[in-house]
């Protein structure tokens, strides 16, 4: 893995992933079907990326089945990555295998999402989660990706550092759903059916009263899907241990103080989880 980021558009990455974003910028035509989710990474982006599978497959896929996808697949492989997935190294999706709606995620901010996705129809589910929580897991998570003598030897501080000078903004027109990590995990249920209805597949009252919206949550929730072998032991095609992707982080509340001064002014507040 490479060791050097650069700034494009306002957002950091390596050179390898920057190459991934031109190529879907340039290439990608979106489908008014389309649901893209949008996160910074260490965010929830796997806990995101199987509610939106389990709720938009749901008919075909039943939440109750034995063998459902989620049991055995990594919710990475079952939602891909736009830059990491499948533009990367100059690879050409082949999306007659996809079925509608499509389901693709990114990283980048909606600036640098493709002119087609901006201009279409194509819904954008945009998870936010307060700095802490994400800094925090994802400073030892980009380490473990890196090979050893790519290890990145800043103190944890001078990261945070260069971390808080990143300029955060969201456009969040009609099309943007903006969820908050810390509401869905306070109340999953609630969050979880206003983001059915977004995505214009809401939760029938007979899917109610069976329990799909309850067994949804249990699936998708972040002890059972650790837990599953596929996540133990289990790797995504790049070589990488699925079991990176379920690390707790850790709480540190000297960066509280920090963080109130980075985002003094802004509308946005955070609780801590």
């Amino acid at each position: 893995m490479e060791s050097t980021i650069y700034n494009y558009q306002g957002f950091w990455s390596s050179s390898r992933a920057i190459q991934g974003v031109m190529a879907c910028q340039q290439q990608l035509q979106a489908q008014d079907s389309d649901i893209i989710l949008v996160t910074t990474p260490k965010s929830g982006t796997v806990w995101l990326k199987s509610l939106l599978f389990a709720i938009v497959n749901r008919k075909c896929n039943p939440i109750f089945e034995q063998d459902h996808p989620l049991l055995v697949q990594n919710p990475h492989d079952l939602v891909l990555f736009l830059k990491f997935d499948l533009y990367v190294d100059g690879q050409v999706p082949d999306f007659s295998l996809f079925t509608s709606p499509r389901l693709m995620a990114t990283h980048v901010p909606f600036a640098s999402l493709p002119k087609s996705i901006q201009n279409s129809r194509t819904k954008i589910v945009y998870l936010c989660r307060n700095p802490r929580d994400t800094f925090i897991p994802m400073w030892p998570f980009a380490n473990n990706l890196r090979l050893d003598n790519h290890k990145d030897t800043n103190s944890i501080e001078e990261m945070f550092d260069h971390f808080c000078k990143g300029v955060k903004s969201i456009e969040n027109p009609d099309k943007v759903l903006f969820l908050m990590y810390e509401e869905l995990k306070k109340q999953p249920k609630i969050q979880l059916k206003h983001l059915a209805e977004f995505l214009e597949c809401p939760f029938s009252i007979e899917e109610e009263n069976c329990g799909v919206v309850d067994e949804i949550l249990r699936r998708c929730s972040f002890g059972n899907l650790r837990n599953l072998e596929v996540n133990t032991n289990g790797k995504l095609s790049a070589g990488v241990a699925n079991k990176n992707f379920f690390r707790r982080g850790e709480m540190n509340d000297k960066l509280n103080h920090i963080i109130e001064q980075k985002f003094q002014g802004y509308v946005l507040k955070f609780s801590y989880t």
